[in-house]
């Protein structure tokens, strides 16, 4: 996927810095240094982010994503983007779904309205690389993004916004 878009963006002559800016968005980053300092697994930096979007008045819910076998040994899949084994090879949801507070256009002031969120969470040492894994991560915040909502993957509190 990231390989599509730095094609896109060499064909289409999108600057560098545009490019970071673009991909950014989506909190991947293409700059392959050292890790980030921290160690944090991905269960702290989760902690740690719904910790902070509580502070923004980001309302976030665990969305487990699987499949078990019943009583009857019939397969039961539960999670978002989930309805089958295909679907969720392309299409993979996000760890965090929830609602985010946005105060919207002078002819509805005093309004707020409800965004849809969805936060991919990683260990705070990860870089985007392009797995089918990521790739089918990307595909449902592409997807969330292009409704309205707000998506990206995080490692880190400082990147909900």
């Amino acid at each position: 996927m990231l390989m599509d878009l730095k094609a896109w963006a060499a064909r289409n002559k999108v600057s560098d810095e545009a490019f970071r800016e673009l991909v950014g968005l989506f909190g991947i980053s293409v700059d392959r240094g050292l890790p980030s300092s921290g160690s944090g697994s991905e269960s702290r930096v989760q902690s740690q982010i719904r910790l902070e979007a509580s502070k923004l008045g980001m309302k976030l819910w665990r969305n487990n994503v699987g499949v078990f076998i019943d009583d009857r040994g019939i397969p039961v899949r539960y999670g978002l983007a989930n309805e089958s084994k295909k679907m969720n090879s392309v299409m993979k949801s996000s760890d965090l779904i929830g609602i985010r507070p946005v105060n919207i256009t002078p002819n509805h002031v005093g309004t707020v309205i409800g965004q849809f969120v969805a936060f991919e969470v990683k260990k705070e040492s990860w870089v985007f690389s392009g797995s089918p894994r990521e790739n089918a991560q990307f595909n449902f915040m592409r997807a969330v993004v292009s409704s309205g909502g707000h998506a990206k993957f995080v490692n880190n509190a400082s990147q909900l916004m």
